[in-house]
């Protein structure tokens, strides 16, 4: 039975990719219009910090003495290209945030054949979304806590006189890279294991701790079929988004650096790097959100016969011929056959 866009069993990769495209076509006035409103708001400081420090640099090119020309200092270029990406995050981190919750309630309807336009999924979400962010805040503390550990121990080290030779300065930065390598491996079990936090939050009503907690759960018994997926979703959607976003990132760059300082140059630079991010954001933001929205339907319906309710309800739907606002309702685990 497939009353939306997956099957209503246990699914599989195919599935999981499958019903994303689904969802996307299925709503793409509200999945993409969301997603590209996201994505330019989160792109435009970052591009316009970009273009000037292109702009900064380019000022330099063909000039051999430029270090020792008055005046001739990168420094707002730089300023400039980290304050916009600082700028740059800290919107994301909201709208990335929003867009995850309003695009898992889309999700939720859609799996059973629903629609809804962004209004409607904004009015369903916004009452969610102050647990949407105390998990989005929780999961931040957590793979930031042991960089600041790492911070606090190399800076004793470095003011303790553990690096007064070269080949102490050597062994810390083999440490340093052994620790690098084992925190990605942190960052990715605990992305993992909160995956399907945000789910719970939207379509079961659960708060922050609660929400983490049941995720963990769920992707007990199955986390590495959970992290292969999720992992390998990363790398597609990475590489599909780079494809769309390279030619607009390197003709900015290149107008930037070789405008010769021009205003004109500056602003199409800085609108053509705007618009590589925003198409490739608009890419990873609903393919993510889908993958992980579908992966975590499928830890129920694996986990909590949670099929078998999916299937009822969409029977009773095809009766009556529509799909009613309550089947959101049904993600609730009381619904589930087997709590």
């Amino acid at each position: 039975m497939r009353p939306g866009i997956i099957p209503l069993r246990p699914l599989r990769l195919g599935d999981l990719y499958d019903g994303t495209i689904k969802l996307v076509r299925s709503n793409p006035k509200a999945v993409l219009g969301l997603s590209a409103i996201g994505a330019l708001l989160g792109t435009v400081p970052l591009a316009v910090g970009q273009a000037l420090m292109f702009d900064s640099m380019g000022s330099f090119i063909g000039d051999p003495n430029w270090l020792t020309q008055p005046g001739n200092d990168l420094t707002g270029g730089f300023v400039a290209q980290y304050g916009g990406t600082i700028v740059s995050y800290l919107i994301s981190f909201v709208v990335v945030t929003v867009l995850t919750g309003v695009l898992t309630r889309i999700l939720g309807r859609a799996v059973f054949g629903g629609k809804m336009t962004a209004s409607e999924a904004w009015q369903a979400t916004k009452s969610r979304m102050p647990a949407l962010f105390g998990v989005v805040g929780l999961m931040t503390l957590i793979m930031l806590a042991p960089l600041v550990l790492l911070g606090v121990l190399l800076w004793a080290v470095v003011a303790g006189g553990g690096v007064d030779s070269p080949e102490a300065a050597g062994g810390l930065i083999v440490v340093f890279l052994l620790l690098l390598l084992l925190y990605l491996g942190y960052v990715l079990f605990f992305r993992t294991r909160f995956a399907f936090a945000p789910a719970a939050v939207v379509l079961e009503g659960r708060g922050p701790v609660d929400a983490m907690r049941r995720s963990w759960n769920l992707v007990t018994g199955d986390f590495w079929r959970v992290f292969g997926i999720l992992l390998l979703t990363t790398f597609v959607v990475g590489m599909v988004a780079t494809v769309l976003n390279f030619p607009f990132t390197m003709a900015g760059t290149l107008l930037g650096m070789l405008g010769g300082g021009a205003l004109w140059t500056i602003v199409v630079a800085a609108v053509l790097i705007a618009v590589g991010g925003t198409v490739g954001a608009m890419i990873t933001y609903p393919f993510e959100a889908g993958v992980a929205g579908l992966l975590y339907a499928d830890r129920r319906m694996r986990s909590e016969a949670f099929d078998l309710v999916l299937q009822t309800a969409a029977i009773e739907q095809q009766r009556q011929g529509w799909v009613h606002a309550s089947a959101d309702e049904l993600w609730h685990p009381s619904h589930s056959a087997r709590p």
